[in-house]
């Protein structure tokens, strides 16, 4: 009589590796640092083999490199851009963003932070190759902003103002608005500061 084998089949499946790996170092990144993270516990977590790890990433660079470019850069996407672009208009889509995010931070009673603003504080002076990676996302975070701006100003929604200048202000308040909600664990912060940026925008609102 052949003999069956209770063992399960192991899967191939290289790319669903290299998606937890990301995701197992994207979430490491975020809750403990890059620095304070080591390629033993991503290999841990993700329980994986040193050789599959080192396959997909062979230096913990490649994999905190691919973790801005694929798993932040995603965040940024889904958080923000499609928001904005999606919204009846800049400003209500902004103003949405900011309230979805607070929502969701008193929901969770705590504040990590953002994936990107935690990465370019710990990482934007040690190595050039990461700062550039980070300021391209910053880049792109921006522009998708200042092209809904610019469109609302071309259908005469908003008056004129520099649709660049005014993303920038955006990012920035937010930024700094998520600095002070993860050192106060508090989304107050976010509160305070979509209030007095949208009595800014809305002053551009076209009646």
């Amino acid at each position: 009589m052949a003999k069956t084998s209770a063992e399960p089949k192991r899967s191939y499946d290289p790319e669903g590796m290299r998606r937890r790996l990301l995701d197992v170092a994207a979430e490491a990144f975020q809750s403990r640092g890059y620095q304070g993270t080591g390629m033993h516990e991503i290999m841990r977590i993700a329980g994986t083999t040193g050789g599959a790890l080192y396959h997909h990433f062979p230096t913990k660079k490649a994999l905190g490199l691919a973790v801005i470019r694929d798993r932040v850069a995603q965040e940024v996407e889904e958080t923000w851009c499609a928001p904005v672009r999606s919204a009846p208009d800049a400003l209500e889509g902004i103003a949405a963003v900011f309230a979805g995010i607070a929502e969701g931070l008193e929901r969770r009673g705590a504040v990590s932070g953002c994936p990107l603003n935690n990465l370019v504080l710990e990482l934007s002076l040690a190595d050039p190759e990461f700062r550039l990676a980070m300021q391209a996302l910053f880049e792109a975070w921006r522009a998708a902003i200042a092209e809904r701006l610019r469109a609302d100003q071309h259908s005469g929604r908003l008056a004129a103002a520099d649709p660049d200048d005014l993303a920038t202000f955006v990012v920035a308040a937010y930024s700094g608005a998520m600095a002070l909600a993860k050192a106060e664990q508090s989304a107050a912060p976010l509160r305070v500061c979509a209030r007095q940026l949208m009595q800014v925008l809305e002053g551009l609102r076209v009646a």
